[in-house]
């Protein structure tokens, strides 16, 4: 009724509601009920506590943080109160498969068993394939990682996930590394990574083809590890609207920044370049 007085009388609204005029208008001077008083505080530090963190909280961080400083409510009621004021968290983007088993592949064995550890350059390597969302669709992106500098040696960026993708990827690090024969690389079970064109490839090249265990993440950690830092540091905090300006961005971020600059814990607080160049140094002096 309150609503709809601007377009029908009370008295009607009332005759169709079956409700008495004045029930109506003493409705409307009653004060607020206690509870809906202690909601709607409630909700304007539900709000605050959402803003101060950065807008990322969901009901179970904003329950605790009004717990902290006191308040009784329940995790339910700040739910609810979360949907009333249309108050969200961030979530992690939707996962994308991009790595399919092809049935009938050949596997090659497992040569790391989880040693993500190296001696020198160019003896392990690592790959996978991650997606970059933009409003023109996604933007698919292969690494190949050297597991001794963390340096990424090998990328490639495509709309599509076919087999070409991970060869051209392949072949940067090739191009740019010159390895000796015998260097690993070690991927997931991917039907890209077991093709009979990127096998192929790497007899050619003198590359081990290794693959760690169906659907375990932890084979590959290294280069999940590379990929969370990506979308962490660049993809969480850009709205790319076309593929252009996301291929832009994480050449910029992969070159630019990720292998000359940013330190690395595992490395000693030393980029990927600047451990190159000290191991170099090494073993030159």
């Amino acid at each position: 009724m309150e609503r709809e007085k601007a377009n029908h009388s009370i008295v009607m609204l009332c005759r169709a509601l079956h409700v008495s005029c004045s029930g109506f208008h003493a409705w409307r001077k009653r004060e607020p009920a206690a509870r809906a008083h202690e909601d709607a505080v409630l909700t304007e530090q539900i709000v605050q506590i959402h803003e101060q963190s950065r807008q990322t909280y969901g009901a179970p961080r904003i329950h605790a943080e009004l717990v902290d400083a006191g308040v009784r409510c329940g995790k339910k009621r700040v739910a609810r109160l979360m949907r009333r004021a249309g108050i969200v968290g961030c979530h992690r983007r939707r996962q994308v498969v991009t790595t399919v088993r092809e049935p009938a592949a050949s596997l090659a064995p497992d040569h790391l068993q989880r040693q993500f550890a190296a001696s020198a350059p160019n003896a392990k390597w690592t790959a996978d394939i991650t997606y970059v969302p933009t409003w023109s669709g996604f933007l698919y992106l292969a690494v190949v990682l050297d597991v001794f500098s963390r340096r990424i040696v090998g990328w490639a960026m495509a709309d599509h996930l076919r087999t070409e993708l991970v060869l051209s990827a392949l072949d940067m690090a090739l191009w740019t590394r010159r390895p000796d024969p015998g260097v690993i690389h070690h991927s997931d079970h991917g039907c890209q990574y077991t093709s009979i064109a990127f096998g192929t490839r790497c007899q050619e090249a003198s590359v081990v083809p290794s693959l760690g265990g169906r659907g375990d993440c932890y084979d590959n950690a290294i280069t999940e590890s590379f990929f969370a830092t990506l979308e962490c540091e660049l993809l969480d905090r850009c709205a790319f609207r076309t593929r252009t300006q996301a291929r832009t961005a994480i050449f910029d971020y992969i070159e630019g920044f990720y292998n000359t600059h940013r330190r690395h814990s595992a490395l000693g607080y030393l980029s990927p370049a600047a451990f190159e160049r000290q191991v170099r140094g090494e073993i030159t002096a």
